[in-house]
């Protein structure tokens, strides 16, 4: 392996991992937050446990991206020195914005977790809700990092030079707004699935129904609302990327040529070397229409861009494909649950709605794991779209291999530790659900 893509496959080690602790830590707060209210309005004591259970588990994952956070933080320096030295102080505002964001979330969590019985019932609430703001609002300034290397603002490139720098500008960039709402439905939508499809899988098997069905409803309704919600975004992501990135676009849906009207592919191989694409799906128009709003626009293809400028089609349309194809089974879920309840008021005994959830439990983060490919893969060769190319921001240190290797062995067994975790607090609820003892919960 060359030093250059071990650079890039240590990168999206690190981001494919750290996307899902960060989701579950930005999310699971809300979740935890609606579960105390709930004890708090009727004092019914399992939404008390249902609180303290998702408490912990919002401790693991906080720590655990805490970690991986701060080992991307150091990522970016060591193995994208060039990057950094010019687009540091362009779009460093929204990574200092953040660091504010991480304390106030750690110390609001600090106050939660051990403010049980200590501080007034409504403010230890509130700091509850604090987790979960700050939480989000660390995800969306990140995103909009990231959303500056898809449309780069906030300053001029003149002569190899970056002058007349304005943070503000680049921070509240083009695709910020697109790139953090689509990125807040699609965490909303995973960890809502996840969780709702653990508690369904209890509910199966009978264990503290009561418990399990009453977390199951909170985590069901965070996620069917945020899955429906989720085309809207989407529809307005597409848009946005037609106008600023069409090659991405045009990998996405493996669009060699230029067209029009512009027919959507469902499905597909792709044949690079050929520049074709065999047995797909075809909806006349209907590409056209998803980038411009017009059946019959014209849809830039790959033929119009420069082939040194080409993005890997192939990895963008298949991770697109299962981004959109996963996104569409989870909306399935999400219309039927609510039909459910509409007809019958409660799921305990369809389990057949059940099982679809514990089947559910991965799609989200699947579909997120994809659509992050989409979005760094789609953008090569570029790093800085249109301004730096990925291959000159590398840094030039030779043995990045090994650090891939090493950085590789630390991430997965960070995940060992967090599923063992995970898995001895899921066990443990029987035992505290039937105690009484509220300092049992605080061990």
């Amino acid at each position: 392996m060359d030093d250059f893509l071990a650079a890039r496959s240590q990168m999206a080690l690190s981001l494919g991992f750290h996307i899902i602790y960060a989701c579950i830590g930005m999310v699971m707060p809300f979740f935890m937050a609606v579960s105390h209210y709930k004890w708090l309005k009727t004092n019914n004591e399992v939404y008390k446990h249902i609180t303290k259970a998702w408490s912990k588990g919002v401790a693991i994952f906080f720590a655990t991206g805490a970690v991986s956070g701060t080992m991307l933080s150091f990522e970016l320096g060591l193995l994208w020195p060039k990057f950094m030295e010019h687009a540091g102080p362009i779009f460093g505002m929204p990574f200092s914005l953040e660091g504010t964001a991480f304390f106030i979330e750690a110390i609001a969590l600090g106050f939660f977790l051990y403010g049980w019985e200590k501080l007034n019932k409504w403010f230890h609430w509130f700091t509850g809700v604090v987790v979960g703001v700050s939480g989000l609002a660390s995800g969306i300034l990140v995103v909009a990092a990231n959303a500056w290397m898809n449309s780069p603002a906030g300053f001029e490139y003149v002569n190899g030079q970056y002058t007349n720098i304005d943070p503000i500008k680049a921070m509240f960039n083009d695709a910020w707004f697109t790139q953090a709402l689509h990125m807040c439905l699609a965490a909303f939508t995973a960890t809502g699935f996840a969780v709702a499809g653990v508690h369904a899988l209890m509910i199966l098997k009978k264990q503290h129904t009561d418990f399990h069905y009453k977390s199951f409803k909170i985590a069901a309704a965070f996620a069917t609302v945020a899955a429906l919600l989720q085309p809207i975004s989407g529809d307005i992501s597409a848009k946005d990327v037609a106008q600023r990135q069409p090659a991405k676009l045009a990998a996405m849906e493996a669009l060699y040529k230029t067209e029009k009207p512009a027919p959507l592919l469902i499905g597909g191989i792709v044949d690079e070397k050929n520049k074709t694409v065999s047995k797909a799906i075809e909806i006349p128009g209907a590409l056209s229409f998803l980038a411009h709003g017009d059946f019959k626009a014209e849809v830039k293809g790959l033929d119009q861009i420069p082939e040194d400028e080409h993005p890997p089609v192939a990895i963008t349309h298949y991770a697109f494909q299962i981004m959109v194809g996963l996104g569409t089974i989870m909306m399935v879920i999400s219309v039927t649950y609510i039909i459910v309840l509409w007809r019958r008021k409660t799921v305990l005994n369809s389990k057949w709605l059940l099982k679809l959830f514990v089947f559910a439990i991965p799609l989200g983060y699947i579909a997120l794991e994809a659509g992050w490919t989409v979005t760094e893969v789609g953008r090569q060769p570029w790093i800085i779209n249109g301004i730096m190319r990925t291959k000159d921001a590398v840094t030039p240190m030779p043995g990045i291999a090994w650090s891939f290797y090493l950085f590789s062995a630390i991430y997965f067994s960070l995940s060992l530790i967090v599923i063992f975790l995970l898995y001895r607090q899921i066990k443990m609820v029987p035992v505290l659900y039937q105690s009484s003892n509220t300092d049992s919960w605080n061990k």
